[in-house]
């Protein structure tokens, strides 16, 4: 009898727990809290961190709660490879919020075979191709758009009668190389001159000798592809050195903290930004509001946020279809149009061709301490532009 019963008592448990198990959605975050991007890193992951506990406190993906696995691999591709694998294979995740771009490029092959939607931080164009990437989304405009853009920015608003001259400043990275040669391409059918490419690390202590070089060439405007404490060396040096380069920079090159990091050498920088300024008038600015405690947060939290929300309103879809597996987000990410961010983004589109999510590219300025937006630049959606 004894046995009896707790062979029953087993058997409830067991039944009991199954639907608990169905009602939670197990979501893999591969994030660089400590590593060479950390600085930018560790903002985003607090924003994707955050947005899944607002969705929670919300209910959920229909009901269902989300248990997010943030792991920090400080940058190193061989550590996300290996919690990738245990991702899939021990906590058997559903989706990925990724990162950077050597480790979201290395895996794209791996996530396309095993069926895995992968939210990624890396924004680099190659990852814009479903034929190629097919299970690969993020949220921002890709690293290749946002340099056209800022190219052709800067060409629109050139008053004088010879060709600007235009130089290339980023780190030895897949993040860092992503967009220069579709930049380069774009430079020269604009009108640029392109007078020179330097290297420097996104760890650097200093750039002199880097800027030595650029300052020979004397170019009007120069890219730098690196994150937020190698831009304020970039930026700092360039000052002492005494170039009269305008610098401007990707949308990881730096952030509302640049000012106490560069001590006023920014100024005048331009960068493009992926996402709205926190405190702006946008309706989804409450709800960041009160996540955060009305406490300031750099773009980067926000684009995590969008990231997380993005992916989130598939998850409904999928759920809502009874597809909630790795075809079925993927088809449901597909058939997303017009997403409304809540004006955090521009509305955010999928389809089977072209993962690209949008074409807006916003410039802005440090002036006065302070990131100021100066305007907008809308990029057609040109085939030939995918995944270059």
């Amino acid at each position: 009898m004894k046995r009896l019963t707790a062979s029953i008592a087993l058997a409830v448990l067991a039944a009991l727990s199954v639907p608990a198990r169905a009602q939670e959605i197990v979501i893999g975050n591969l994030a660089d809290i400590t590593g060479g991007t950390g600085d930018v890193g560790k903002p985003y992951a607090d924003g994707v961190k955050a947005y899944t506990d607002h969705i929670n406190a919300s209910g959920g993906i229909n009901g269902k709660k989300i248990k997010l696995l943030q792991q920090d691999y400080a940058y190193k591709i061989p550590e996300a490879l290996a919690l990738y694998k245990k991702f899939k294979d021990q906590d058997k995740v559903l989706a990925i919020q990724g990162w950077g771009s050597g480790d979201t490029e290395a895996l794209k092959e791996q996530v396309a075979k095993d069926q895995i939607p992968y939210w990624s931080a890396s924004y680099s164009a190659h990852l814009t191709d479903p034929a190629k990437s097919p299970y690969n989304f993020f949220c921002a405009v890709d690293y290749s758009t946002a340099l056209r853009g800022a190219l052709k920015y800067l060409k629109d608003n050139w008053k004088e009668s010879r060709k600007p001259k235009v130089a290339f400043i980023y780190p030895d990275v897949g993040y860092g190389k992503a967009p220069i040669p579709a930049g380069k391409k774009y430079a020269e059918e604009l009108g640029f001159e392109i007078v020179g490419e330097e290297n420097v690390d996104l760890k650097a202590l200093e750039a002199t000798t880097q800027l030595l070089n650029i300052k020979k060439k004397d170019p009007d405007f120069a890219w730098i592809g690196g994150t937020k404490v190698s831009t304020s060396v970039i930026l700092k040096d360039a000052k002492k050195l005494g170039l009269r380069t305008k610098f401007f920079g990707n949308i990881w090159s730096a952030d509302e903290g640049m000012p106490k990091l560069a001590g006023g050498a920014e100024e005048g920088y331009m960068i493009i930004i992926g996402a709205a300024l926190y405190g702006e008038n946008v309706p989804g600015m409450a709800a960041i509001k009160k996540a955060t405690n009305n406490q300031p947060v750099v773009s980067h939290w926000i684009r995590g946020w969008v990231s997380m929300m993005t992916m989130c309103e598939v998850l409904k879809a999928a759920d809502k279809a009874k597809e909630l597996n790795g075809p079925g987000i993927r088809k449901h990410a597909e058939q997303l149009k017009n997403f409304n961010t809540q004006g955090l983004t521009a509305p955010i589109t999928y389809t089977s061709t072209d993962h690209r999510p949008f074409m807006s590219v916003i410039v802005a300025e440090f002036k006065g301490g302070q990131m100021v937006k100066k305007a907008t630049v809308e990029l057609p959606r040109k085939q030939e532009w995918i995944g270059f």
